[in-house]
This record gives structure tokens, sequence and C-alpha cells, in this order.
């Protein structure tokens, strides 16, 4: 992990937020880590493909959540994902 990690700045889920309007996070190498604490069922889109949408959250802050949308090819490989994975 630490191999992986270097030159890298982690940003956690709960404060993405107020990173996103303090740094241009753009110019960083970042990375974010999220637990799946909540999955909708697979829904249709008004032009009939499937999305699923799940709520992640970094456990810090569990009123603190992200709203991931999973389209396309995302979608059918991921979305019998379990509530709980990192």
């Amino acid at each position: 992990m630490d191999r992986k990690m270097a030159n890298r700045k982690l940003i956690r889920l709960s404060q993405l937020k107020s990173k996103l309007a303090a740094e241009n996070l753009e110019e960083i190498d970042w990375v974010t880590f999220g637990v799946i604490v909540k999955k909708v069922t697979p829904r249709s889109a008004n032009n009939g493909r499937t999305f699923s949408i799940w709520r992640l959250n970094d456990l810090r802050d569990l009123n603190e959540c992200v709203s991931l949308f999973l389209f396309g090819e995302v979608h059918k490989e991921h979305w019998k994902t379990d509530q709980g994975t990192v």
C-alpha cells in the first residue's frame, strides 16, 4: 500500500466537499476510500439503460456520504457488489 500511495494525497470522503471548495484537485494526484453503506435497487434511465446508485462513506462521519452513480460497463460489472464492501 505504501508503494501505491507514494506521491499521492489521501482525501477522506468526509473531507471531499471542503477540499473541492478549497483546492484545485485536478492538479493533485489524490485517492480516496469508501465503504458502500447503501445501495439503491438498479433503475432505468429515460433512455432505457440501467444504472445503480451507491452511497459511500469513510466511516469517520456517518452523516457525510457521497453518492456514486454507476452507468454502462461499470454498472454491468459491479452492480452485484455487496453493501459493506470497501
